[in-house]
């Protein structure tokens, strides 16, 4: 169906390991190529068109070729790409992230989510002189390898649910990363107290993800994430925030629904506009860290691409037409998006359940929504029956992540989520039903 595409993709392997740059593009038999793209809809070069629900991750707020961003971003272009020199358009960005949250008191701009997530590690060890960091088991946070330790551990490694081991995600982590990370169940909270204080006085920074993707989608417990920052005050830790997907959720980010505010935040993916970008925001005193003078900086930090001025355009242009009204739209729509798609559910059959809040959802093909990691782990057969569902509703002109999660765009309405929906069903049915058989992890 897609020769293009797998000629493409048979050219790449001569030259890129593994074909591809990014994973999470694979699939079965062969990655898609992208030819273009408008608003929510992309075309391959097989001339299929899709609605695009992955948003290049989640990253694509006002979907593709948002013609506000590009007449701004053309506008740059024409004035240079990138300078040894500051630019205006850093502290314009830099201005109405500050004015988004009370506890976005400073910003420093950076190029990826997992630059975003290295760079608050370090502020934080700097800050406490304490070296472990505290993280939830399962949830990703970018490819610092202290951010993946037990980011997809295995059920003969990850060790008791409520004490669950540190497992390293690459071959070759050295083991004295794996001692400085102490890892946390998920919504668990007396549990969690419990690992943390047993290394009270030696932990930085817990980091947590508000609704950690592949935990599975779950917004965190309000209890759990009241016992966590009340720990963090307490012990003379800092709380850290992973809003790199999240901060879509609210207009100050996901952090606003839980009324807490982190000591130190990860922004990433809808700031810049469609182009790469990261940034921590935090207070005044924890930042300091970054400040030149008096005997700093005490984590230097730097970056040819940071604050580029092409990302802080873009970025700039899409978050003010990202206000509070258009990010209550599109939780509105996210919500009827998560209601459809449990109709479409009970309709097919299939156990099957949905997860998410505000513009984003994932689809789970087991009937029971999962509570954590574990209970959203993929077996074998689990995997194939997913990775076949997500392929039928590309299909059927649906692009979803691996994952069976969607991310919501401005230029979507309910044409899409209806259509959307009545893909889901067709694909439901489709899906082989021997790959829906339980089998035990």
């Amino acid at each position: 169906m897609h020769p293009k595409s797998e000629e493409l993709f048979r050219k790449a392997q001569g030259y890129i390991a593994g074909g591809v740059s990014r994973n999470t593009l694979l699939r079965y038999p062969h990655p898609l190529y992208a030819s273009n793209a408008s608003g929510c809809r992309i075309t391959d070069v097989d001339g299929f068109e899709r609605i695009d629900f992955a948003c290049n991750m989640a990253s694509l707020i006002h979907g593709h070729a948002y013609p506000p961003i590009v007449k701004a971003v053309t506008e740059q272009v024409n004035r240079g790409t990138a300078f040894t020199l500051a630019t205006e358009v850093e502290i314009n960005l830099a201005r109405h992230l500050c004015s988004r949250s009370k506890g976005f008191e400073r910003v420093r701009f950076v190029n990826s989510g997992t630059e975003a997530v290295m760079a608050m590690l370090k502020v934080s060890r700097s800050f406490t002189g304490r070296s472990k960091i505290a993280k939830v088991e399962g949830s990703y946070h970018g490819a610092y390898d202290y951010a993946e330790v037990s980011q997809a551990p295995t059920p003969e490694r990850w060790g008791a649910r409520d004490h669950p081991d540190s497992v390293a995600l690459a071959d070759g982590t050295p083991q004295g990363i794996l001692q400085d990370v102490v890892v946390l169940p998920f919504n668990d909270p007396v549990a969690a107290v419990k690992v943390l204080d047993a290394h009270a006085d030696q932990i930085a920074a817990v980091l947590l993800d508000l609704m950690p993707h592949r935990v599975g989608l779950i917004p965190a417990d309000p209890a759990y994430v009241q016992a966590l920052s009340e720990w963090t005050r307490c012990n003379g830790s800092l709380l850290v925030l992973d809003e790199v997907i999240t901060f879509r959720t609210e207009f100050g980010g996901m952090q606003e629904r839980y009324g807490i505010q982190g000591d130190l935040t990860a922004l990433g993916k809808i700031i810049g506009g469609g182009f790469p970008v990261g940034a921590i925001v935090g207070r005044e005193d924890v930042m300091a860290a970054f400040k030149v003078g008096g005997g700093g900086p005490h984590v230097p930090q730097s970056g040819t691409f940071s604050a580029n001025p092409i990302t802080m355009t873009a970025g700039l242009v899409a978050m003010e037409a990202f206000g509070a009204d258009e990010v209550a739209r599109l939780n509105r729509l996210g919500q009827l998006a998560r209601e459809r798609i449990q109709q479409s559910i009970k309709s097919s059959g299939v156990p099957a359940c949905v997860t998410g809040e505000g513009s984003t959802f994932r689809i789970h093909l087991q009937a029971e929504a999962p509570t954590d990691y574990r209970s959203c782990y993929l077996t074998a057969r689990s995997k194939k029956a997913l990775e076949q569902f997500v392929g039928l509703l590309a299909d059927e002109g649906i692009l979803l992540v691996y994952s069976a999660m969607g991310a919501l765009s401005t230029p979507m309405n309910e044409v899409e989520i209806e259509t959307m929906a009545q893909a889901v069903l067709t694909s439901l049915r489709r899906i082989d039903p021997e790959l829906l058989k339980t089998e035990l992890p």
